[in-house]
């Protein structure tokens, strides 16, 4: 069974910066796209950004590029997600994600794409 853990969030300051991690376990589990999406209060979950594991090519969401920064330790099986600059608009609940079915999806931050959740992290930022 595969398990994400995200950790890391928090309440900051608008210009503020944080950095979540997630962590994932599972005996057989090989994730071809990770990805980092989030769903504020009465919103749809939207995509952030994303890594292709093999390769590590990354993608972003323009409401985020330049100031968010995804990254990967094979070695640790984590995933991260550096935030810089952080406005009030980047408030919400953080979730992590994995997908095994195929690396061609990488690039599409969309939540259909993606067969496997953690529980989310909360992330406030106060103007």
């Amino acid at each position: 069974q595969v398990q994400l853990v995200e950790s890391g969030g928090g309440s900051v300051q608008a210009g503020g910066s944080l950095r979540l991690s997630c962590a994932v376990s599972g005996t057989t589990y090989s994730s071809d796209c990770m990805g980092w999406f989030r769903q504020a209060p009465g919103k749809e979950r939207e995509g952030v950004a994303s890594i292709a594991t093999r390769g590590g090519r990354t993608y972003y969401a323009g409401s985020v590029k330049g100031r968010f920064t995804i990254s990967q330790d094979n070695a640790k099986n984590t995933m991260y997600l550096q935030m810089d600059s952080l406005k009030p608009e980047d408030t919400a609940m953080y979730y992590c994600a994995a997908r095994n079915g195929g690396s061609w999806a990488c690039g599409i931050l969309s939540t259909s794409l993606y067969n496997y959740w953690g529980q989310g992290t909360q992330v406030t930022v106060s103007s």
